[in-house]
């Protein structure tokens, strides 16, 4: 089973996936074949993963007192 990114396309009054070669490929899959999609809207990894950072300093300050201070102290 593979992980696939796909953008979904207009298919008459229906959206459409394709899939990518390489997974027909990978998978051994055919005309007729049933599949399984897990349907879900892409989101930040990241975000999801870690949650958000929450900072003290903005960004902007930091990255004055770097110009100020110089990298190597």
């Amino acid at each position: 089973m593979q992980a696939v990114k796909a953008q979904l396309k207009e298919w008459g009054s229906s959206l459409g996936v394709i899939i990518p070669r390489d997974v027909v490929v990978d998978e051994k899959l055919k005309v007729g074949d049933n599949i399984e999609i897990l349907i879900g809207k892409e989101q930040d990894v990241v975000s999801k993963m870690f949650g958000k950072v929450k900072m003290k300093r903005s960004t902007d300050v930091i990255l004055k007192e770097v110009d100020e201070d110089g990298w190597d102290d």
